[in-house]
């Protein structure tokens, strides 16, 4: 039987790899040494063209199946891995049928749960997790995506400034409908719920979660933070006529805190006519991203948008630019303050972090030394102090993960978290 390639653009130089030997016998000389999450499948990382691509051996239908849903979501713009192939066909060299694969691209600078967990066994940690987890589900269940197989293992997690962004690894059991039941949401959200506990008990039991923290009381969270972001992206709201352009600014400026630009607002008067019932109708997650694209033309994390846009508001105020387009400020900002600090990083570090992920850790470390100090501290002085106690003891989080040395520096985990 020939081999069969599905794919959007097919890559030759995937026919070169041994599609005849089953994927757990694939020699390490082709493997890249990323981290693997739990899978109920076998799941390689292989470097080809340049890219570090994902393999796992997989049924045909199912294989079909995600890699159609992953392509939906790849066009409806939802965090998620981006499918390269899927390749049917395969026998091995005793002629045995051998399972489908489905190869993805692996997500650069991303970590699963538990390699994040070797590196920082702390309750918070598993907490930005989880409200990470919990924006995503509420951005798939907006979209009609029924996940049905919800958990930390099913994610990866990018570092977005002091937070993590969540993305879809798994889609196996995904489904896309025109719309959720609230049972569909329910059960998802339960299901996460169950499987965050499970996965937190096992970390316990591992010794990589704090022994103290109940991992039930952690778990509950998922319900917690989504049903409070469902409300707010979605709930009516009663304004008295007298209120309603401030109130109605002000949930339009919460959805925008939370991340979502309102592209559509249901407005319409109560039986009274004393009160304005509004409802958002349309949201689209990404707001600080897009402001900070449309002025820099950098692609980043939510949070480090957030973070970034506070930077240049911050560089107006301290050089007279109030006056000046925001535009222009952006751009002299990016050329004359950021450029120059991810410009300065040897480049045998520049691989451990996204860029914008550096510049925010820059930025905490400078203020930390300041506080330390009692005054401002130079961006040479800073950044000098950032690559030697902080940058050099990290692990590569671009290509190659590997348990980090002993940190000497009195800037640990401990007493500077937020860049853990």
């Amino acid at each position: 039987m020939a081999l069969d390639i599905t794919a959007a653009a097919v890559d030759p130089a995937l026919l070169d790899l041994p599609w005849d030997i089953p994927l757990e016998e694939w020699p390490s000389s082709l493997l890249a040494a990323l981290p693997r999450g739990i899978s109920r499948h076998v799941v390689r990382f292989v470097n080809l063209s340049g890219r570090v691509l994902a393999v796992k051996e997989i049924g045909e239908t199912v294989a079909h199946h995600e890699y159609d849903i992953l392509r939906d979501l790849s066009r409806l713009d939802v965090p998620s891995v981006d499918p390269v192939a899927v390749i049917t066909g395969r026998v091995g060299r005793d002629g045995e049928e051998l399972n489908a694969v489905l190869i993805t691209e692996h997500l650069q600078f991303s970590l699963p749960y538990r390699a994040l967990f070797s590196l920082s066994m702390r309750e918070d940690t598993a907490k930005r997790l989880i409200d990470a987890l919990a924006l995503l589900l509420v951005r798939l269940h907006l979209i009609g995506f029924y996940w049905g197989d919800v958990s930390l293992s099913n994610t990866l997690f990018r570092r977005d400034a002091g937070e993590f962004a969540a993305y879809l690894v798994d889609a196996e059991t995904g489904e896309l409908h025109p719309k959720l039941t609230p049972g569909q949401r329910e059960y998802d959200v339960d299901l996460a719920r169950t499987n965050i506990i499970g996965e937190l008990m096992d970390l316990q039991a591992g010794g990589y979660f704090p022994m103290d923290v109940d991992p039930i009381d952690v778990g509950d969270r998922i319900r917690t933070q989504y049903n409070l972001l469902w409300t707010e992206v979605t709930a009516e709201q009663s304004l008295p006529n007298d209120q309603r352009q401030y109130l109605v600014s002000d949930r339009i400026r919460r959805l925008n805190d939370l991340g979502f630009d309102v592209a559509e607002l249901r407005m319409a008067s109560d039986d009274t006519g004393e009160h304005l019932v509004i409802q958002p109708k349309v949201v689209d997650a990404g707001h600080h991203n897009r402001k900070f694209m449309r002025l820099t033309g950098m692609d980043v994390g939510e949070h480090q948008a957030r973070r970034l846009l506070g930077d240049i508001d911050a560089w107006r105020a301290t050089h007279d630019m109030q006056d000046v387009p925001v535009e222009q400020a952006a751009h002299d900002w990016l050329t004359n303050v950021f450029a120059p600090v991810v410009r300065s990083i040897p480049r045998e570090l520049a691989g451990k972090l996204e860029p914008a992920q550096l510049y925010h850790e820059y930025l905490e470390h400078r203020w930390y030394m300041a506080q330390q100090v009692g005054h401002d501290v130079s961006r040479e002085d800073a950044l000098a102090s950032y690559i030697t106690n902080i940058l050099q003891s990290k692990r590569d989080e671009a290509v190659l993960l590997e348990p980090a040395s002993e940190r000497s520096s009195s800037f640990s985990a401990a007493s500077h978290p937020d860049l853990w």
